[in-house]
């Protein structure tokens, strides 16, 4: 696939799906903002952007995207509460998630909105540390067979990928650093 061809969905219903926008745009990738089921064949891949996990579960299930995205087979990309919703929740039933990711997910394990953080990310593909954004960031605690863990904070896996599905803890897309976004398109979307 070329660059230019190469179009990235992002679920455009709740959380910073236009900051998404601005860096995918800016790495120079067409972008469709999805909000409808029907949407969802023009794209090549999917971003699910953060947002209220218990909230994007029940719109999902009245928009119907809940069973679609269940099956949906391309390439993904969580944030935050897109993670939780590729993953797997502990303790909440009012979270439906896919089930995408072998990993186990606490949602906001570090607290309240008040205890929101910036620190750094160790990348295991960049000798740079990446500028993490923890807003209500759920946390990993359990990581199944096949994943690979891509970036850590304090030891703590934070960004993690399992074949064409992606997911961090924390919010790449509200800095300047497009890093994750580019290893998303490059590593994942042109290698399936």
């Amino acid at each position: 696939m070329k660059k230019r061809e190469l179009v990235i969905g992002i679920l455009g219903f709740q959380g910073a799906f236009e900051k998404h926008r601005e860096v995918v745009e800016n790495l120079g990738y067409k972008v469709r903002i999805v909000r409808y089921l029907s949407e969802l064949d023009a794209v090549d891949a999917l971003i699910i952007p953060g947002g209220e996990s218990t909230t994007m579960t029940k719109i999902a299930g009245e928009m119907g995207y809940l069973s679609f995205l269940k099956g949906f087979d391309r390439p993904v990309f969580g944030t935050c509460a897109g993670a939780i919703l590729l993953g797997r929740v502990l303790d909440d039933d009012r979270v439906e998630s896919f089930g995408r990711v072998p990993v186990t997910l606490k949602r906001n394990a570090y607290g309240r909105q008040i205890d929101s953080f910036v620190d750094e990310v160790e990348l295991s593909f960049d000798k740079k540390p990446f500028k993490g954004i923890f807003i209500r960031a759920p946390k990993i605690v359990k990581i199944g067979n096949g994943v690979e863990v891509l970036g850590r904070h304090n030891s703590d896996p934070v960004f993690v990928r399992y074949g064409k599905y992606m997911m961090t803890t924390f919010h790449p897309e509200l800095t300047q650093d497009y890093r994750v976004h580019k290893y998303f398109i490059e590593e994942i979307c042109f290698n399936q």
